[in-house]
């Protein structure tokens, strides 16, 4: 499959110089020109999987834009600069910036800087959706214990007992074990 890379560019002749370094490394290039604004729209129009940003020095509505942007639909970006600012430079990372280049944008760079970002966005996707993963099993486990007490104190169980009847209860259901809690412990809280 072939990456969509939507590069946004102030300088037209920098830009077209970069646009031919990707198209040969087999990128498909969509140019932006100006400034980032309205970058979440652009970017859906465009159909993009990666943004370019090459800046001579980011502005707070650039960076702004980007975040609105990686909401909902994060994907790498790379943020080329001239100039370093490091109130910027961690602003930009915080907006979903995947990598922040300084010293400009050079077509010779480019596909590597690109595949490392790639590489490295996905890495922190992974996590991420571990960690999400992980806080979902946590909560599911509190509240089957909360249900667990609910069934031991209204029903005279034991622990082991009260864990049995909630999963006979799931599978007689053919629903999840979460489910079922959350059933039980809704069902306590309105009896009270």
């Amino acid at each position: 499959m072939t990456l969509r890379i939507l590069l946004i560019d102030q300088d037209p002749s920098r830009a077209e110089l970069v646009r031919q370094a990707l198209s040969e490394a087999g990128y498909d290039v969509v140019l932006g020109l100006e400034k980032a604004v309205n970058l979440k729209a652009l970017i859906e129009e465009a159909r993009a999987d990666v943004v370019i940003v090459d800046l001579d020095l980011p502005d707070r509505d650039t960076i702004e834009s980007l975040r609105e942007a990686s909401i909902g639909a994060p994907r790498p970006v790379v943020m080329f600069v001239d100039q370093s600012d490091e109130t910027m430079m961690r602003e930009a990372i915080t907006a979903g910036v995947t990598a922040y280049i300084v010293d400009g944008l050079s077509p010779k760079r480019i596909k590597p800087i690109l595949e490392v970002a790639i590489a490295r966005f996905q890495s922190f996707q992974a996590l991420r959706q571990e960690l999400e993963q992980t806080k979902t099993t946590l909560a599911e486990r509190k509240l089957v214990d909360r249900a667990k007490g609910i069934l031991m104190t209204t029903r005279g169980l034991s622990e082991q007992d009260a864990y049995n009847a909630l999963r006979k209860a799931a599978m007689n259901q053919n629903r999840r074990m979460a489910e079922i809690a959350k059933s039980v412990v809704e069902l306590a809280d309105l009896m009270k």
